[in-house]
């Protein structure tokens, strides 16, 4: 398949997000897309350009960065799916309003245009919170899936979900079905 694989700043998941692409990469044609902050924010959790060079030689190729570059991901350039993770909060709430201003939501808006599957794993520290209805909202939509979540850390971070993103390949497979893997929270 030719999948594309998008990036968003939940940082601390960008190193579990890189071992799951390694696995699709073996088997699969990937795009590799990168939010404006993944491309140039260095973190405790690692540098921009670490990330950038490990994106390129797990995918042969240098990742998407811009929103013009994004743009042709549907009609012309089709992907079979396009998978999003980490997603973040603020990923989630521009895709469930409609607003394209990131390299990421611009794939996702021309993927979408292609009734092709979406599949988004979310780590977000406000999902039970502010992202509520922005989860509700796109699990409505057609052609979009969720890699099943849980809360990560319930005592201290109530609020957070994150996606268990060793269900990525399970989720894929599925939603190339037009199926939601079940069960959906873990």
């Amino acid at each position: 398949m030719k999948i594309g694989y998008a990036l968003t700043g939940s940082f601390c998941t960008v190193e579990r997000s890189l071992q799951e692409l390694r696995m699709l990469a073996k088997e699969n044609s990937v795009i590799p897309i990168i939010s404006e902050n993944i491309a140039k924010t260095d973190t405790r959790f690692g540098k921009a350009s670490d990330t950038v060079a490990a994106l390129t030689e797990i995918c042969g190729r240098a990742p998407i960065c811009g929103i013009v570059e994004a743009e042709p991901l549907g009609p012309s350039v089709p992907l079979d799916a396009l998978i999003i993770c980490p997603c973040t909060g603020n990923t989630l709430a521009k895709l469930a309003n409609g607003i394209t201003d990131s390299t990421v939501t611009m794939a996702a808006k021309a993927h979408l245009r292609c009734d092709r599957p979406l599949i988004i794993a979310i780590s977000t520290n406000d999902a039970l919170s502010q992202n509520l209805h922005n989860i509700a909202t796109l699990m409505q939509r057609k052609s979009v899936y969720f890699v099943p979540f849980r809360q990560d850390s319930p005592l201290s971070k109530p609020h957070s979900l994150i996606s268990d993103f060793s269900l990525l390949p399970a989720t894929l497979e599925n939603a190339m079905s037009s199926r939601q893997l079940q069960p959906l929270l873990v």
